[in-house]
């Protein structure tokens, strides 16, 4: 067994010299966590702007308190909410916070986490193993555009866009789109962009993100107040501490 995790390990850092070499969703993900390695933020907190596009065009927002540990761990504090209301996503699950209670966890990989954030500081092999966990064919590898800039697209062929890919920037080998399948036939197709990338102290963070399902807005999100590689207290991703950890991490110290 540690012989096979040796050869997986070596193949995965075996990444071609050249983006033009890479040839799976494999090599990607590898060259991806290769050209950030040791460099990006372990950190991350910022104050996100939820905008949620209604039917009719009209659209309510409110604002989030947002900190992160990579890999991995996300906190979502709802800022207006009295009652300390939040998101958190931890170990593989996701547990949310209502009313003073918590409800009970559930098991959850965020994948935009996994694609936009962990990747990066993660080991190759669990950040494919977590990708095919969304049912993405990483042997379905070829180039596209996007928004003026040359991108890989893994998990379809050219022109499909209805089956489960990811996008990534050939440049900086960064995330910038999600498609999957949703709804409870599986009929539509939900997408997710990573737009106006800024610098972050190693890393980068995509400062505006957009949700769309069958090409209609349904959120979006941005991003301010960025700060990278400060100091978090661990116990804020304490499910048994939600109500009681100092929530002022967004606050620079």
């Amino acid at each position: 067994m540690k012989i096979l995790k040796l050869t997986l390990l070596l193949t995965l850092l075996a990444v071609p010299a050249f983006a033009g070499d890479i040839k799976s969703g494999d090599e990607l993900i590898a060259a991806m966590h290769k050209k950030y390695a040791n460099k990006w933020y372990k950190t991350l907190t910022f104050v996100q702007k939820t905008i949620h596009h209604q039917p009719d065009g009209t659209s309510t927002s409110e604002i989030w308190n947002e900190a992160m540990t990579c890999p991995g761990k996300l906190r979502i504090d709802f800022a207006e909410s009295k009652a300390g209301d939040g998101i958190l996503f931890a170990d593989g699950k996701i547990s949310s916070f209502k009313d003073g209670k918590g409800g009970p966890a559930r098991p959850f990989v965020h994948p935009l986490l996994v694609l936009g954030f962990d990747v990066y500081c993660q080991g190759p092999e669990t950040t494919i193993a977590q990708v095919k966990g969304l049912g993405i064919d990483l042997k379905a590898i070829h180039s596209d555009k996007w928004q003026g800039k040359d991108v890989y697209v893994v998990g379809a062929k050219q022109g499909d866009v209805t089956t489960p890919q990811f996008w990534v920037d050939k440049k900086n080998l960064l995330f910038v789109r999600l498609l999957q399948t949703a709804g409870r036939d599986k009929k539509s197709i939900a997408e997710t962009q990573f737009n106006k990338y800024v610098k972050a102290k190693g890393g980068w963070v995509a400062a505006e993100v957009k949700f769309y399902v069958d090409g209609k807005p349904t959120t979006s999100e941005e991003y301010s107040d960025i700060q990278a590689d400060i100091k978090l207290d661990a116990e804020l991703w304490n499910p048994e501490k939600w109500f009681t950890v100092d929530k002022n991490y967004f606050v620079k110290k």
